[in-house]
Formats: C-alpha cells, sequence, structure tokens
C-alpha cells in the first residue's frame, strides 16, 4: 500500500530537529549521513549532514528529514503545514504542547467554531504545524 509521508528540508538542522521529534512523538529514529556514501558531497566538512533521516512512531506516523548540501538550493518551508489530528485529546496535548516550547505560536490550541479542539504554530526550526481534536460528532 503506498503512503504519503512529510519530508522536511533542513540547513544543517536536520538531525538536532528529528531528535526533537522523537523526543515528541517517540518511535525508532534512523539517520544516514552525506559521509556514508562515497561522492555525495563536494565539502568533506559536510560528511556528518543528515542526507535521509526517518522516523516511525508508536501512533504510525513516519516524518523524514534531510539536510541540503551548499551544492543545492536551500528555501525555508513555506506555503505548508504538518498536520496532527485524532481522537485521543490527551496525547494532541501532549503534542501540541512539545511543539510549541521555544516555537511561536500562531493561532492557540482552543476550540474553534467547529468544535473539537485546534491550533497553528511554528516550532523552533521553522516548521508549520496544525494539531487538531476531532469534533465529536452528534449521534445519528
Amino acid at each position: 500500500m503506498p503512503s504519503l509521508n512529510p519530508y522536511l528540508s533542513f540547513k544543517n538542522e536536520a538531525r538536532e530537529a528529528m531528535t526533537f521529534y522523537q523526543s515528541v512523538f517517540g518511535g525508532d529514529l534512523t539517520i544516514d549521513t552525506f559521509g556514508q556514501y562515497e561522492g555525495m558531497v563536494q565539502d568533506p566538512a559536510e560528511n556528518d549532514l543528515v542526507m535521509h533521516a526517518q522516523l516511525e512512531t508508536p501512533d504510525g506516523f513516519t516524518l523524514m528529514a534531510a539536510d541540503t548540501p551548499t551544492g543545492m538550493t536551500y528555501e525555508k518551508p513555506a506555503g505548508i503545514s504538518v498536520s496532527v489530528s485524532g481522537d485521543d485529546e490527551a496525547a494532541l496535548q501532549g503534542f501540541w504542547d512539545k511543539l510549541a516550547d521555544g516555537g511561536t505560536v500562531t493561532m492557540p490550541f482552543d476550540t474553534p467554531p467547529w468544535g473539537g479542539r485546534f491550533g497553528m504554530l511554528t516550532d523552533r526550526y521553522g516548521i508549520d504545524w496544525m494539531v487538531a481534536v476531532n469534533a465529536t460528532q452528534p449521534d445519528a
């Protein structure tokens, strides 16, 4: 079955960011560096940069990331958010609290007009997040 997963780009912060996301979501983190593969970077000082990182969480999330080496153009993320949603309000509140630490809340995690809970923030690494607790549907 195909899957759709966020793949985040960083400039020299992928390892730190992915370790942070592991502290937020839990799970297993694997990191491959450019130096593990011959000829992947022109500057040997970039050998320890992350070529590919993958976080597999207990909730079934897959989050991937990489650093952008000097030979490639890096642009800060814009126009996209990573969304985390579900019915487990306690877990989502925990994710929110950890992601907001050191970040900037753009919309507080509160009750929106459609119900449930919803908030938006930019984390300490410049990644935009939306966290939502699904609104309870009335019984039919």
